[in-house]
């Protein structure tokens, strides 16, 4: 599915996901309804309403030889085991399913995968970009009440037995509120679809990097550490068993530094065989490589060690991955000069102003090598004194 965007839409009970879900649709986008195909995979005729029938008993067949849901569950949600049942049979033709749809799509769709419990069966990692639907909880209840007709108690223990806010921000690249009149919402998926979306499915089928960054510095922000565990599940999940670890790196990773609103990313892999191996996973999982010779200056004076650079895809999140080997020291490196300006404010805060600035100073550059040069004689000197940290300290990646 090369230069196919997926997309998870994911989102609670009377949230108003189908709201989005239309005006995706309506843009364009190929749309996939999970609840949709698992009425498909169990209609009339189907393997899985046999095997429903074979697991459960010809009882959960209504009158008209369809599946009568409500006897189902009483049976299927008894009990673990029963629920455990019912599960190995659909979830795979689900499955199955929605990958046959996956795979006709045009190369240059945009997937929008409707998928209720994205984030309680762990799917976050599937999808370039997971855009969670939330509205306040007596809003759903209200809607569920007067649009579906349930009781109230009701609709709160559904409410309550799906997945909370906390997990669902923790997976969320995008976050819709449709709390409030539908034009708003409405407004917010136009600006979704002509900024992000479309241009994140050419650049993932171009293997195109996102545009130069300027040394622009930002405020440190709370959220870049759950931003970079959101991008790294993703790398790691590309990766596969290659990968040694994954880690965020640089001054987005040192609480209460100010920096480039750019996520900095470490794969560490065995070799740069292992790296070029991954070449074509990690641009397929938005990250294309950016060719080019790209190396780290070692230490000691005595050259470079070469690495793979891999740049997010996404236009409205910056990323570099830094692809490096167990052969060089340069994966430890990264990883020590994160933590020792974690472990030392004083550093931390010297780094602040010599980054502060240099940026002013090449504001107007349009890119950022003589940025990144002028400040590589600080950053060797915190090498020098960092190095001396680990010694002192027994400090270890």
């Amino acid at each position: 599915m090369i230069g196919m965007l997926r997309v998870g839409l994911t989102g609670g009970i009377g949230a108003g996901k189908s709201t989005v879900a239309n005006r995706l649709a309506e843009h364009g986008a190929v749309l996939i309804d999970s609840d949709r195909i698992a009425r498909e995979v169990v209609a009339p005729g189907t393997e899985g309403l046999a095997r429903l029938v074979a697991e459960f008993g010809e009882d959960v067949l209504a009158a008209d030889g369809s599946l009568d849901r409500p006897v189902l569950a009483a049976k299927a949600f008894a009990d673990d085991e029963s629920r455990r049942r019912l599960n190995a049979i659909v979830h795979p033709l689900v499955g199955a399913r929605t990958g046959e749809l996956m795979a006709a799509a045009a190369p240059d769709a945009v997937i929008v995968h409707d998928i209720p419990l994205l984030v309680e069966n762990g799917l976050a990692t599937a999808y370039h970009l997971v855009v969670v639907v939330d509205a306040p909880v007596e809003v759903r209840v209200r809607r569920l009440v007067t649009a579906r007709g349930m009781a109230e108690d009701d609709a709160r223990a559904r409410i309550r037995a799906q997945a909370s806010d906390e997990q669902r921000r923790a997976v969320a690249d995008v976050w819709l509120d449709n709390g409030g009149p539908e034009d708003v919402v409405l407004l917010d998926v136009d600006a979704l679809w002509a900024d992000r979306l479309v241009p994140f499915e050419a650049n993932v089928r171009l293997r195109k990097p996102r545009p130069p960054v300027s040394p622009k510095i930002a405020d440190y922000d709370l959220t870049w550490p759950a931003q970079a565990e959101r991008v790294l599940a993703r790398v790691r999940a590309a990766a596969g068993d290659l990968a040694r670890r994954a880690d965020h790196i640089g001054s987005t990773a040192v609480p209460g530094l100010p920096a480039k609103d750019v996520l900095d990313l470490q794969l560490t892999v065995s070799t740069l065989d292992d790296a070029d191996t991954l070449r074509e996973l990690l641009s397929d999982a938005g990250f294309p490589r950016l060719d080019g010779d790209w190396c780290d200056d070692a230490q000691d004076g005595t050259g470079t060690w070469p690495k793979r650079l891999h740049v997010g895809a996404d236009p409205k999140r910056a990323v570099n991955l830094h692809v490096r080997s167990e052969e060089t020291p340069a994966w430890r490196l990264a990883l020590l000069f994160r933590d020792y300006l974690r472990a030392n404010a004083n550093e931390r805060d010297d780094y602040r102003d010599v980054k502060l600035r240099l940026a002013d100073a090449h504001a107007d550059d349009g890119n950022i090598a003589a940025y990144a040069d002028e400040k590589q004689e600080f950053v060797n000197g915190v090498f020098a004194r960092a190095e001396k940290w680990a010694a002192t300290t027994g400090w270890t990646p």
